[in-house]
């Protein structure tokens, strides 16, 4: 993993910067390195993750009401998509969801739409400063907001260790550990990459798990690559696959 930094680059922010640099641990730097540094940095409206200038990435941040996310809540195809399927969601069943492995939060943000309500967790303090910053400006969004407040909720931690010390449950766990590119798109290429630099690899996925199966009610769906091994070497008893992607499911019996 390399470093991130802090940087604020709107002065009426500068505040909140110092605040971030205490909770996250990490440094707030106003002069970084910009041709070798990652910076977490605090715009006038948002909070972006800016790349190293040599590498050509457009900043990361997290929307909910702009872009990909605004697209998919609108043509996504509601209940009908695989993703609501594997996490059981039909009429008359509206699952609570545990994810376990928010990242960026695109898949609590499609089964909160459906009307599940979504603790997300996150054990990355910059990814999860992402994503606490795009949940923020969706509360303030005036067709999204009432329910994104409503039904999702972040909770910065690792999930094995904040587990350990609270009691909680959910009818459906989910995990989507981070595993290689699944197309060949610019933008997945920029996410992976980013990820891989800032984040690291999910050694530890196969643990999550044995945890997931104790704390959920429903099911624990596990989403990977199509051809990739199961989770733990564990094979589910359902299946739902797509063209590039399967949901591994385990029934709580």
């Amino acid at each position: 993993m390399v470093a991130v930094e802090i940087y604020c680059a709107h002065e009426g922010r500068l505040s909140e910067a110092q605040k971030l640099a205490e909770q996250t641990g990490l440094k707030l730097n106003q002069e970084p390195d910009f041709e070798t540094t990652y910076c977490l940095t605090l715009t006038e409206t948002r909070i972006e993750l800016r790349a190293p200038h040599p590498l050509g990435f457009s900043p990361l941040s997290v929307s909910f009401n702009e872009g990909h996310a605004a697209h998919r809540l609108r043509f996504g195809g509601g209940r009908g998509q695989t993703i609501a399927r594997a996490c059981g969601l039909k009429s008359g069943n509206t699952p609570s969801i545990l994810d376990l492995t928010a990242g960026l939060g695109r898949d609590a943000f499609v089964l909160a739409s459906l009307g599940c309500q979504v603790t997300m967790m996150e054990r990355n303090p910059v990814i999860a400063a992402l994503l606490e910053d795009g949940l923020r400006r969706a509360t303030e969004d005036n067709e999204i907001g009432p329910w994104v407040s409503q039904r999702l909720t972040l909770i910065a931690a690792s999930a094995p260790e904040w587990l350990a010390g609270h009691e909680i449950s959910a009818d459906v766990v989910y995990l989507d550990p981070m595993f290689p590119e699944r197309k060949k798109s610019a933008q997945v290429k920029k996410e992976m990459q980013i990820f891989h630099d800032v984040v690291g690899d999910d050694t530890d996925a196969d643990t999550l798990l044995p945890l997931a199966l104790a704390t959920a009610r429903q099911r624990v769906v596990v989403k990977r690559p199509r051809h990739a091994p199961y989770l733990a070497e564990k094979k589910p008893p359902v299946q739902i696959e797509g063209k590039s992607i399967r949901y591994d499911i385990y029934p709580i019996t």
